[in-house]
């Protein structure tokens, strides 16, 4: 949200002509030669590009009472010109069902240690252990939410194909823009969270996802839809996206599922809105039921994973537009059609993991966290 808050105002592109789907070259395509790769530090480590771009790193966490928690560092760049810092905290249900706590904090005097594996600014630190298997987060950023949260890998990190990157451009040798995703599936969390009704002990379980928008975030996609899933034995996590018309509504999913110490299946997934069903005429099609798929292959075995029911109770409906002053909303929703809105859910033991190995049947519930998002 906060890529749009910082960004929109600034960089306001207009549709690109219709290049087709030849102008992409999606990460899926690297999996003919490399299905996937193990993450090593080097591949941790922050880009800080010179070009339009934004660099996010994001922690979900869950508690075992059914609290899900969101901390996120934004690292952007306006046009190699100017660049911003931000630090995210969502904690949903924070005083009951349909109330939660966001802070949204600009970051001041930031910056990077000298492998670019850890992140600083005043009041917050993001550290990356020497051996690369653990995060710290410490924020006093904002008084609201004091964070001190430390999350460990126990299962390994991976990125499709080769870089975990898709590729804009109509000369695949020197693509204009590009995207990037990177996983830890599977994490063990501890610390607190402390806010001024209440502090959380933060042992359970989360997902790192590490994402890099190389180009203005309407030209990459128009619609995103992710998924983490956390069981006691099991994780699942799903990225998916839609570019625009410009590189021919092409669907990119990434994703994959693990377990203690080791991946189950990284490969093709996919997300379908089963039901849907918009509050007003002029309301984007929220999901009502869903239906999330993995596949892959794990000891030279198939694997299928799925999810599938209905969502639980909307937890947050994001109109991102209306955190921008009205003429800046105006101006932006009439130059570029732009009416990005985040649909939240979360919930525990509401929806079941059906996962088969082979001729082996698991079926396990655990808790999700899933959103549904439409830019344009």
């Amino acid at each position: 949200m906060n890529w749009f808050k910082q960004q929109l105002a600034n960089v306001v592109g207009t549709e690109e002509p219709e290049y087709g789907p030849d102008a992409i070259q999606p990460v899926t395509k690297q999996m003919e030669t490399k299905p996937y790769s193990i993450l090593n530090k080097n591949d941790l480590k922050w880009k800080a590009m010179d070009s339009t771009n934004v660099e996010t790193e994001t922690f979900y966490l869950m508690l075992p009472d059914g609290t899900t928690l969101m901390l996120q560092v934004i690292y952007s760049n306006v046009g190699g010109i100017h660049t911003t810092a931000q630090f995210n905290s969502k904690i949903f249900d924070h005083d009951g069902p349909g109330k939660h706590l966001w802070c949204s904090d600009p970051l001041r005097d930031y910056g990077f240690d000298e492998p670019q594996t850890s992140f600083y600014a005043e009041n917050l630190a993001l550290e990356l252990n020497e051996a690369g298997d653990t995060y710290t987060i410490k924020s006093a950023v904002n008084d609201n939410c004091i964070v001190n949260v430390t999350l460990t890998r126990t299962a390994p990190g991976f990125q499709l194909g080769n870089d975990g990157t898709s590729y804009f451009g109509t000369d695949p040798a020197n693509p204009w823009g590009s995207l990037r995703h990177a996983f830890w599936p599977r994490c063990t969390v501890s610390g607190t969270v402390k806010t001024p009704s209440k502090e959380y002990d933060m042992t359970g379980r989360g997902l790192y996802v590490y994402a890099l928008q190389g180009m203005k975030p309407h030209h990459l996609a128009v619609r995103w839809n992710f998924v983490n899933f956390q069981t006691p034995t099991y994780s699942a996590v799903l990225m998916e996206y839609t570019t625009p018309a410009s590189y021919g509504k092409t669907v990119v999913s990434v994703g994959g599922i693990a377990k203690d110490n080791e991946l189950v299946c990284v490969g093709p997934c996919t997300a379908k809105h089963v039901t849907a069903e918009p509050e007003t005429e002029a309301d984007w099609p929220e999901p009502k039921s869903v239906a999330f798929e993995w596949r892959g292959e794990h000891d030279g075995k198939p694997v299928k994973g799925e999810i599938t029911g209905d969502l639980p109770v909307r937890s947050d409906r994001v109109d991102v537009l209306a955190h921008l002053p009205g003429f800046v909303k105006s101006f932006i929703s009439g130059a570029t059609g732009l009416r990005p809105h985040i649909f939240q859910y979360c919930s525990k033991d509401q929806l079941t993991l059906k996962l088969k190995i082979g001729d082996e049947e698991i079926s396990e519930p655990g808790q999700i966290f899933t959103e549904a998002t439409f830019i344009a």
